[in-house]
């Protein structure tokens, strides 16, 4: 994995920049549900790889940066620490 990381504080700025309907309170609590579930060992529900935390932050399952975007090139995506 290449993923570039990102602080989850760095991430829900660039978020709420993007999407300014969105409360940055709930993006943090969103994104740290995720990372949860990756550091407690959640799998992707497609093929069983580790998930990928921001993408199943948002993308409505746990998934992996594959099974999520279809792309295999994830060295221009973002992860949380």
């Amino acid at each position: 994995m290449t993923l570039k990381l990102i602080a989850i504080n760095a991430y829900a700025k660039k978020h709420i920049k993007n999407n300014p309907g969105d409360k940055i309170h709930d993006v943090k609590e969103t994104v740290k549900d995720a990372v949860k579930r990756q550091k407690d060992g959640a799998s992707c529900a497609v093929c069983g790889q580790p998930i990928w935390a921001l993408g199943s932050a948002f993308s409505g399952f746990d998934g992996c940066f594959t099974c999520i975007t279809g792309e295999s090139d994830d060295s221009a995506d973002y992860e949380v620490y």
